[in-house]
């Protein structure tokens, strides 16, 4: 019975033991254990947050330079909590139609801000039909007036419209969804439609984008003298790429790593002109054309871009003589043709289809160096410019 009871109690104390240095252990390891999880929580958490970051930019931004001839048009997509926004950088010309079917075709369904830089027809031609196709939050313009038909059906269109009417000036920023806007021109309006144009540096994470509409060179002087940070990844050239435009030291400040301009085939302006292509080259600074290229997307996770063109392409401009090439001789070989950069607006009013309204514009759109270049009129198409030419008085001299 002794031996039953003391079995018993070495039983009971090796168990107690036992207990004992269980908790001992739970005291000693506890504290580290539960540091080690709280921590592992933190870099789960950390990774988490990095990888939702990397999701939201990942293929997330597209940048549409839309081949639209002669003209603007330019769409920009991203998304951000499952939410797209889009904007639109001008509408194209107004002789066209392929802006609407575009958007389509990029299931867009909605426009957050479409800006139009200035109220030339070959920068707002299409927007009266685009905004009566989708609905649109915000439309951007100057604030200048014109009496031509495409302005005058813009105004419409938005009047009958919700969308609200914004006239942004230099050192405005607006937030829209991803995009950061910032608008570096103009700070007042001079009444020249293309040095008013709205020009505005877009930015998507590290990637930047500049568009300056048909800003010539004293509005570019405006925004180097303003001291505004003008760098930007990509450059959308001023007015069609043309030399009145791009200056040397314009296109230094923003310092792109590529340069794109939209103009349209064998077009009436020598766009791109020769001297801008050959500044490009010399900036080393890669080139890229609607005209040669085609429509032309940049993607972009918001640290890197690439970019996809339509066609396979070399943009190059061999010196001297745009003008030459596309200059036809005048209709009237006499001193008495009507020179249609040179002449008043009343002797203008001579030559068939051109009203007073029309007159107005052939002169905004000075220099002309074609009969051809007409066609930038607001109601002037191929048939007309035929009868132009067919009448006889209109020309171009040397």
């Amino acid at each position: 019975m002794k031996k039953i009871t003391l079995l018993l109690l070495t039983f009971i104390l090796l168990v107690s033991c036992s207990e004992m240095d269980a908790k001992e252990k739970d005291v000693e390891e506890g504290p580290n254990e539960a540091l080690e999880i709280e921590q592992a929580e933190e870099i789960n958490q950390d990774v988490e947050e990095v990888s939702n970051s990397e999701k939201a930019l990942a293929g997330n931004l597209t940048v549409h330079f839309i081949d639209v001839g002669q003209g603007d048009a330019t769409l920009l997509r991203a998304t951000e909590d499952e939410e797209t926004y889009n904007l639109l950088i001008d509408a194209g010309d107004w002789t066209g139609d392929e802006v609407v079917p575009y958007l389509h075709s990029q299931s867009v369904e909605s426009l957050d801000v479409v800006i139009g830089t200035h109220i030339h027809a070959d920068h707002i031609g299409q927007l009266d039909e685009i905004i009566q196709e989708f609905p649109v939050e915000e439309v951007w313009m100057t604030g200048n007036v014109h009496t031509t038909g495409a302005f005058e059906d813009v105004l419409a269109a938005i009047e009958q419209s919700d969308a609200s009417y914004v006239e942004p000036r230099s050192g405005d920023e607006f937030e829209i969804g991803p995009f950061l806007v910032e608008v570096y021109h103009p700070t007042e309006l001079s009444g020249d439609f293309n040095d008013d144009s709205i020009s505005t540096r877009v930015t998507y994470g590290d990637v930047s984008f500049l568009f300056t509409g048909d800003a010539e060179a004293s509005a570019e002087e405006e925004m180097l003298a303003s001291g505004l940070d003008l760098k930007a990844d990509i450059f959308q050239l001023g007015h069609h790429g043309s030399s009145t435009s791009n200056t040397p030291d314009f296109v230094q400040a923003v310092n792109p790593e590529i340069a794109i301009y939209s103009a349209g085939l064998d077009n009436d302006y020598g766009h791109p002109h020769h001297e801008t292509v050959e500044l490009m080259r010399k900036l080393g600074i890669d080139l890229y054309g609607t005209d040669a290229h085609g429509t032309i997307v940049i993607e972009s996770d918001g640290k890197d871009f690439s970019v996809q063109t339509e066609n396979e392409a070399t943009v190059e401009k061999e010196k001297p003589g745009f003008l030459k090439d596309v200059k036809e001789e005048p209709a009237n070989p006499h001193d008495s043709c009507i020179d249609i950069n040179s002449a008043s607006l009343e002797d203008l009013y001579d030559i068939v289809h051109i009203d007073e309204v029309r007159a107005e514009e052939l002169i905004e759109l000075r220099p002309h160096h074609s009969l051809n270049g007409l066609k930038r009129i607001y109601g002037i198409g191929e048939g007309r410019v035929a009868d132009i030419k067919e009448e006889g008085i209109a020309c171009v001299k040397e």
